[in-house]
């Protein structure tokens, strides 16, 4: 089980660092694939706030560091639930190409979350 552990962080870090250093450092990846009206739409609000990809790709950085260094894994993966449930909802609704990649990096989270649930317990602690 440790073995897999370490296979799916590492290959999730991988996939989250590219995406975002891509991004951040505007890296020209050639031809990039057609998008749908809707996820034109959708990123083009996403740009004009400002602020919000910036986040989003700093987020999955530190993460992506978080889970090839092996340091704070346990954080990391709450800190990129909400970041790899949009990544499908928006693959599902506007790119649907995508929901396969997507569809692992949801099941590779939920897997580092059960993991290291023992380390989740105190949250739900009732008191």
């Amino acid at each position: 089980m440790k073995i897999t552990m370490i296979i799916v962080r590492t290959l999730m870090g991988l996939m989250f660092l590219f995406a975002s250093v891509v991004v951040l450092f505007k890296i020209d990846m050639g031809k990039m694939p057609e998008m749908s009206e809707a996820n034109k739409t959708f990123m083009a609000g996403v740009m004009a706030s400002g602020y919000l990809m910036t986040f989003i790709k700093v987020t999955e950085l530190v993460c992506a560091i978080a889970f090839l260094t092996g340091r704070f894994v346990t954080l990391a993966t709450i800190v990129i639930f909400p970041i790899t449930i949009n990544i499908l909802l928006s693959h599902i609704f506007m790119a649907p190409s995508g929901i396969p990649t997507a569809a692992l990096l949801l099941i590779g989270n939920l897997f580092l979350a059960y993991y290291y649930r023992k380390n989740y317990e105190t949250l739900f602690a009732v008191k």
